[in-house]
């Protein structure tokens, strides 16, 4: 973006340039890198934007929020899009989107300390915030409203995982983050929990540069923002990079972190063989595998079901698996079992969403999820779209609608935990797989390292 008069229309510049400049921050909620290229749910949203505008995307970083802000100032950039909250204090300086998301400031401590239930609990506790967050301003507010002695350290950071590894270290007695972000987190800090809602729900938006004609731009903006949230596009994006922690709890959670780092690397270069062999991704076939047996090549169900990828007879059969206990044989028959599975299902489905029918499919079957599929469509919905399909699989279960299906009862509930299980573990494994994506460790030799989940946004 040039730096021009103050006059100068913001739109104009954009289309003429034929660039959209947009800051956010390097994390699994807004922006990053893998093995794929850029994503994030920010940089889908803006590249939408982009697409509108009819320019291409640029995305910048920043490593905190003073500098996300400064960009800002500076004109470097158009747009910030890093989940941020909308405050007085930065209305007044930058104009800004509507909102697109309403999120909640958290109290957040480990359980087993001291749990704090008001504000005035606070002020005998250590608590840290992200330094230029809107929890700064929060805290600012309950100090000279209600408690002047409340105080706290702010952290010069990005990235609430910084305060809840201080939390972990013993080193901070509670921290203050966003509702939606600490879902994101808690996966792996199962020992943290909320203990209250510090301030009411706050509004996400976009800021814009300052000094700028702006009008333009944020009409644009907050049309397009509009028929997002209209047309089921801003749900279809939130589900898709935020949609798959529902349903697995802070024990599930610390369990997986456990065999994350004392089983899976067992197992790791076998699973990254086969997965190449089939052309998958490793990630995928290792979140399979964790969810079928916890990776335990010798695992067997009540009803025969056995080894690592958990096959049946009949399937490990068909599959030309002939020892279901053999570690390799059995993942090479899972990764073939999901990719017969995805060739099957109509041309029409495009991924993720044909990963995720897969996946149900390959606990119940093509014919039931044809069914939760037609159901689907008959209730207003897309059966092309995992959202939708996962709404009604459970009615499976239900004799008044699978007593009209072609297949009959199927436990369509287990279906979708099985799925959303499974993008929950997947999303860990790809973030701890791109280690120099993540903000650095605050010291800890067994700080959680490699992993975090991509579902939630997170804001400041």
């Amino acid at each position: 973006m040039l730096v021009g008069c103050e006059a100068q229309d913001s739109f104009e510049t954009i289309q003429s340039e034929g660039e959209l400049v947009v800051v956010s921050r390097n994390s699994p909620t807004t922006y990053y890198l893998d093995k794929n290229g850029p994503t994030g749910f920010e940089y889908a949203l803006t590249g939408l934007l982009a697409e509108e505008l009819g320019v291409t995307l640029r995305i910048t970083s920043a490593f905190n929020l003073y500098d996300l802000f400064t960009q800002l100032s500076d004109k470097e950039a158009d747009i910030a899009a890093a989940g941020l909250t909308l405050t007085e204090g930065r209305a007044a300086r930058y104009p800004h989107s509507i909102a697109y998301n309403q999120l909640t400031p958290q109290v957040v401590y480990v359980a087993g300390n001291f749990r704090p239930r008001s504000v005035s609990d606070l002020t005998a506790m250590d608590i840290v915030v992200l330094a230029e967050s809107s929890h700064v301003d929060t805290l600012h507010s309950l100090q000279k409203n209600e408690e002047p002695g409340l105080t706290w350290e702010e952290i010069d950071e990005a990235d609430t995982m910084q305060l809840l590894e201080l939390l972990k270290l013993g080193q901070a007695d509670v921290a203050i983050v966003d509702s939606n972000e600490f879902a994101v987190q808690q996966s792996l800090y199962p020992r943290q929990k909320v203990a209250f809602d510090l301030y009411e729900e706050q509004d996400m938006v976009w800021y814009l540069a300052p000094d700028t004609d702006n009008t333009h731009l944020i009409t644009f903006i907050n049309n397009f923002l509009e028929r997002l949230n209209s047309d089921g596009t801003m749900a279809r994006l939130r589900e898709e990079h935020f949609g798959h922690t529902d349903g697995v709890s802070r024990i599930s959670a610390h369990v997986f972190t456990q065999n994350m780092r004392q089983t899976l690397p067992l197992y790791r270069r076998l699973i990254r063989q086969v997965a190449t062999e089939y052309q998958m991704d490793w990630h995928l076939l290792a979140a399979m595998a964790y969810q079928e047996s916890r990776w335990d090549p010798k695992a067997t169900s009540p009803t025969g079901v056995r080894g690592m990828m958990m096959l049946t007879k009949s399937t490990a059969l068909e599959l030309g698996v002939d020892n279901r206990l053999d570690v390799t044989q059995s993942l090479r028959g899972g990764a073939r079992y999901l990719k017969d599975l995805k060739r099957r299902l109509p041309k029409r489905l495009k991924e993720p969403d044909r990963t995720w029918m897969a996946l149900a499919a390959y606990n119940i079957g093509l014919g039931h999820l044809e069914d939760a599929r037609v159901i689907t469509q008959r209730q207003g919905g897309n059966p092309d779209l995992w959202q939708d399909v996962m709404q009604k699989l459970p009615l499976l279960q239900e004799s008044k609608y699978y007593d009209k299906t072609r297949h009959g009862y199927a436990r369509g509930n287990e279906a979708v935990t099985l799925v959303q299980n499974i993008r929950h573990y997947y999303s860990i494994l790809v973030w701890q797989d791109i280690p120099d994506k993540q903000p650095p460790p605050l010291g800890s030799e067994d700080y959680f390292p490699e992993g975090i989940d991509n579902l939630q946004l997170q804001t400041f």
